[in-house]
């Protein structure tokens, strides 16, 4: 029943109520001895008093209605700020608009808290390293974060958002962590993609699990090899003041020398791989990078250095300046022309070192420790470069050339 219809309800009971007694006085006024004047004047006084009747219960019933249309009207709009008047007299409506107007101040402050814990969760999303989709019944994306939007501009990616289940996998030279799951909404069910990058978190663990390793090698290596030096150079005097055949004074000079000698070698071979667990974290400060990469490309003077535009880096000089060292050594010694050249991008800088060598091995444990496909490598020089740029906030990518056989090494730098 519409507002309209109940108005007129209400005119209509009030009639059938006043008019009878209108009636019955008019129709006593009319038969008593009165003059004409008099009975027109009480005829007008009572159609006035019905009209004033009419008018104030409508004031007293509608008015008040239409103020709680209102308020509701509102409400449903989430317009908390309306409130109706409350009567002052303790009445049965005054009770209902005092509630009503309690009610409209619950729902605003839970509004606010909707909408704050609304904000709170969207910067939340926003600041997470993870990549957050969620895609309507339609399969159209709905929401993504900040991670998300960069990784769909990568290629390929398409794969990954197509996952139906949870899982775990090898994409775009990493591993990412795929988790699947649903949520309802407006009585519809949605699908929500949570996809992470754990190649950093796996490698720091190797890491971690290789200084292991290095500190107990060192420790228990050189626990033998200073006494099996010690004793090779004491044995060595013994020979050199015992009367021996000349032949067999030969043979046990030079095997205790080559004794020696390879006790040298395998304490200063440990020495080289210590530097895996003795990586400081990295002492942060205003950096000039162009000057580093050209300080970097002035040990060698094959090295071109094509100049990029002038950037402000928050970073450790020295180790920064460690990374393009060993990378310019490796492309020095794959060979042809070696360049080195950085670009600016909204939120990175990215090291290029190129060069014209055979290009990348099809191997997948370039980075790992002790691995060298050079002669009289070491093996240790990309893995403690990644370490450090990872350290940085940054990353560091190795790929083939597209332009021409050879490789170029990314290193890319927050900004």
């Amino acid at each position: 029943m519409t507002l309209l219809g109940y108005e007129r309800r209400i005119v209509g009971t009030a009639l059938l109520a006043v008019i009878p007694l209108a009636v019955a006085a008019l129709m006593l006024v009319w038969t008593g001895d009165f003059p004409e004047v008099v009975l027109w004047t009480i005829a007008l006084l009572i159609a006035i008093s019905l009209l004033v009747i009419l008018w104030a219960m409508r004031e007293v019933i509608v008015y008040p209605l239409r103020t709680l249309v209102n308020v509701m009207s509102a409400m449903r709009e989430q317009d908390y700020t309306t409130r109706g008047r409350e009567a002052a007299d303790g009445t049965v409506f005054g009770d209902v608009m005092s509630e009503l107007n309690d009610l409209s101040a619950t729902m605003r402050q839970r509004h606010l808290d909707a909408l704050e814990s609304a904000a709170l969760v969207r910067a939340v999303i926003a600041e997470v390293d993870a990549a957050i989709f969620a895609f309507d019944a339609e399969e159209r994306i709905e929401l993504v974060n900040r991670a998300g939007e960069r990784l769909l501009e990568t290629t390929g990616v398409e794969a990954l958002l197509a996952l139906r289940e949870s899982a775990t996998v090898e994409w775009n030279g990493a591993r990412w962590s795929v988790r699947v799951s649903s949520f309802r909404r407006e009585g519809t069910t949605h699908r929500l993609l949570v996809i992470a990058d754990i190649s950093r978190a796996l490698r720091q663990e190797e890491i971690r699990a290789w200084q292991r390793v290095v500190r107990v090698l060192g420790h228990e290596l050189n626990n033998s090899l200073a006494p099996i030096k010690s004793i090779a150079g004491t044995l060595g005097e013994s020979v050199e003041d015992a009367k021996l055949d000349a032949p067999l004074h030969t043979s046990l000079t030079r095997g205790l020398g080559v004794i020696a000698r390879r006790a040298d070698a395998l304490a200063r071979f440990l020495s080289g791989y210590s530097e895996l667990a003795r990586l400081p974290e990295p002492t942060l400060r205003a950096v000039d990078l162009g000057a580093i990469v050209r300080r970097a490309a002035a040990l060698d003077e094959r090295v071109i250095v094509e100049d990029g535009p002038p950037v402000q880096l928050e970073a450790d000089e020295d180790q920064l300046e460690q990374v393009l060292i060993n990378l310019l050594k490796n492309a020095i010694d794959a060979g042809g022309r070696v360049s080195i050249h950085w670009r600016v991008s909204d939120d990175a800088v990215d090291v290029l070192v190129r060069d014209e060598g055979p290009g990348l091995p099809a191997s997948a444990n370039l980075f790992v420790p002790f691995f060298t496909t050079k002669p009289g490598g070491s093996g240790i020089g990309l893995v403690l470069s990644r370490q450090i740029a990872e350290a940085h906030g940054g990353t560091l990518t190795l790929l083939n050339r597209e332009d021409r056989t050879g490789c170029v090494a990314v290193l890319r730098l927050p900004k």
